[in-house]
């Protein structure tokens, strides 16, 4: 069960109710859900969610490689909400599901092109070690550009902030458990 709720509408401070309605205005058309704990900080709420909405639907990063890189990180921290999001988003977006499958498992997925496999071991190194080879971060590089691989990082950022802060206040639990993040018994 959730330990935040968003505010009801009548509850709202007046700059709680200006982030939540420029976070209905954007490209999402919804409160995302970090808001609900986000909203006690409004200034918080509102510049998260408007990085939130860059980095996922304006960068160089194509949907499918945006939401495998989310998928690395929400396995990372076993956040439960947002692998359920971002799962159906990447499927949507034309993510095999057997790699998908592979990322639940933490097993080595098999990826598709050069851009995918750079995607996959930069987000898995680097939340994994904190850390970026030099061997790693050419590679990266020469796939996806010096650009590409700035926005990248910063996807993974901020996800991993999604994903801590989905966890912290058990946001979308239980709805959203994913049976494939847990242990095999």
């Amino acid at each position: 069960m959730a330990r935040l709720k968003l505010p009801a509408e009548a509850d709202r401070t007046p700059e709680q109710a200006e982030a939540c309605a420029e976070a209905t205005a954007g490209i999402r058309g919804r409160v995302p859900a970090p808001m609900i704990a986000w909203i006690r900080n409004p200034e918080l709420a509102r510049r998260a969610q408007k990085l939130g909405e860059l980095l996922r639907y304006q960068t160089t990063l194509e949907p499918k490689l945006s939401e495998l890189a989310i998928l690395v990180c929400a396995r990372h921290w076993t956040s439960h909400y947002e692998w359920t999001v971002h799962k159906r988003e990447g499927l949507k977006a034309g993510m095999d599901p057997a790699v998908v499958a592979a990322i639940a498992a933490r097993r080595e997925p098999a990826l598709a092109d050069d851009r995918e496999r750079a995607v996959y071991e930069v987000a898995r190194t680097l939340i994994g070690t904190a850390r970026l080879p030099q061997s790693l971060h050419d590679q990266g590089t020469a796939v996806l550009g010096q650009r590409g691989m700035v926005e990248l990082v910063a996807l993974l950022g901020y996800y991993s902030m999604v994903a801590l802060t989905l966890n912290a206040f058990e946001i979308g639990l239980p709805e959203a458990h994913a049976e494939e993040l847990e242990p095999a018994s």
